[in-house]
Order: structure tokens, then sequence, then C-alpha cells
């Protein structure tokens, strides 16, 4: 059932959000400094992309990852946590778009916090 709600997943949106999270991971690599930023939004592209069967833990957040989701809220979360709110609502509009709606939902809370949070299989 998760293959058949990843490729409907695919078709409306999750491509669009998966770029949206390769461009912020491409931008990010540009310098040093941003190399860690990048390679966790290279992650977040993948998980967007293909994200039935898959919960995300964030019980083993360090002070490390608390200063990288600061700085990662600062340049780019903010912007990817609004869309995926957005098409939240959107989805949840109708009864056939609320596990979409939920899914955008995760990805909401996922694209302010992605530093420390662990991507399991259900």
């Amino acid at each position: 059932m998760s293959i058949i709600g990843n490729i409907i997943w695919i078709i409306l949106g999750g491509l669009i959000m998966a770029i949206a999270w390769l461009i912020a991971g491409i931008l990010c690599c540009i310098t040093i400094i941003g190399i860690p930023l990048g390679l966790q939004a290279f992650k977040m592209a993948q998980l967007v992309l293909w994200p039935f069967g898959k919960t995300v833990d964030y019980s083993k957040m360090g002070t490390g990852s608390v200063i990288l989701n600061i700085l990662w809220i600062l340049i780019f979360g903010w912007g990817l946590a609004a869309g995926s709110a957005i098409l939240g609502i959107l989805y949840c509009i109708t009864v056939i778009g609320i596990p979409f709606g939920l899914q955008w939902f995760k990805f909401a809370k996922l694209a302010l916090f992605p530093f420390g949070a662990q991507i399991t299989d259900i």
C-alpha cells in the first residue's frame, strides 16, 4: 500500500518539494561552512520523494543539532516549512487528500528541525 501512496505522492506534488530540498542543498553546499546543511537537505529530499512507510523520530537531538537547526531555520527552513504547511492545508480540504496532507504537515515540522531527526522505516 505504501508503494501506491508513494507513486500518487510523487504525482501530486512530492516531486516539487523534493526539488525545493535539492535546490536548498545545492545553495548550502556553495560554502564550506554550509556543506553539513546541504548534505542534510539532500537526505531530506530523498525522504520527501518517498515518504510513505517512513517515520521521523526527534528524541535524540543534541546541542549541535539545536545550533544547526537554528541556523537552518534562519536560512531555508521557514520557507520550506511554510510551503509544506500550505500544501498540507490544501490537501486536507478533501477526504481523499487527508493522508497526503498529513505527510505535508510531517515535512513542515521536519523542514524546521531536520538535524537530529532519525528517519526509520515503519
